[in-house]
């Protein structure tokens, strides 16, 4: 396959397709800086516009979907969807929970924000009004809404692993992108891994977990069927079906920290089914009109 790695806007981006004669899968570099915007503000009405604005990749080519890799969050995928303003608020809370910001020279002559250099899990250690105690919760709803998008999931080591900022490789070093390219050895690693109560096996089982769950599932077939679904914006969902219509999957996100209801009747959920979560195992029951989700909850609600 060809994947083309192409930092730049997203209209730009998208051109790398071609006629299905160029790229087979494209980097989605709008993504990480919009969804961890979206979980540290509550409010995913950029991400919905720019979801609903992205055309369905012909089939055979694909999105290739992360949210963090050996680079910073990129920032130049942002333009003309996040405001100068509401790109400052992302930057200003990344760099209280301890990172750092690369710089470009732009055609003006002056030093633009380019990248922010920090890990995924220290990323999502709180929201805009700072540090809480969802960041593990946070993490894993960032990667179950990635991992149920259109396109096909890629997850950085350091992500799967749940690795901290590295100050002391950025101390060795002086760039940067050592913040996040740690080097393990394998005694510390299978240490912090074979201690359930640490961050980074919680994260490492989490993300293990969901996986293996979206592997099984016809719906989550690069090019099957996508929409934006309209639940406000705090509850981030779209519905995903398998190319031979068997199988229908509801994605919905509590995006916030607090709990929060949504109405069954907004997800149109086929009455004549038999629903439940994939991840909880949750059957929705006869009658039930509401849903509840947890602070950073996501809910895979499948007919099968």
């Amino acid at each position: 396959m060809l994947i083309t790695e192409t930092n730049v806007p997203n209209r730009d981006n998208l051109t790398y397709f071609g006629n299905s004669n160029e790229a087979h899968a494209i980097y989605n570099f709008s993504l990480p800086p919009l969804l961890i915007f979206a979980l540290l503000t509550g409010d995913c009405r950029h991400l919905k516009t720019w979801m609903m604005s992205m055309p369905a990749a012909r089939h055979g080519t694909a999105y290739l979907n992360f949210i963090a890799s050996h680079d910073g969050i990129g920032l130049r995928p942002t333009d003309g969807l996040l405001s100068p303003g509401e790109r400052d608020r992302l930057l200003d809370t990344l760099g209280r929970f301890g990172g750092k910001i690369s710089m470009r020279t732009g055609p003006d002559g002056a030093p633009h924000p380019y990248e922010a250099n920090i890990s995924l899990i220290d990323a999502l250690a709180g929201t805009v009004d700072g540090p809480d105690e969802f960041q593990l919760a946070r993490f894993a709803c960032a990667h179950a809404i990635m991992l149920a998008l259109e396109g096909i999931p890629a997850i950085y080591i350091h992500s799967m692993l749940g690795t901290r900022n590295d100050y002391e490789g950025f101390a060795q070093t002086g760039r940067y992108r050592s913040i996040n390219r740690r080097s393990w050895s394998r005694e510390d690693l299978e240490a912090v891994l074979d201690d359930a109560s640490s961050l980074q096996s919680q994260a490492f089982q989490r993300l293990t977990f969901l996986l293996k769950l979206r592997r099984r599932q016809k719906a989550f077939h690069p090019n099957a069927i996508q929409f934006t679904m309209q639940l406000g914006l705090e509850i981030f969902g779209i519905w995903r079906q398998s190319i031979d219509r068997d199988q229908d999957i509801f994605c919905v996100s509590n995006i916030t920290c607090e709990p929060r209801d949504v109405e069954l009747e907004n997800i149109n959920l086929v009455s004549t089914e038999r629903w439940a979560d994939l991840i909880s195992g949750e059957a929705i029951v006869e009658g039930q009109s509401t849903l509840r989700l947890e602070p950073y909850q996501t809910v895979w609600l499948a007919n099968r």
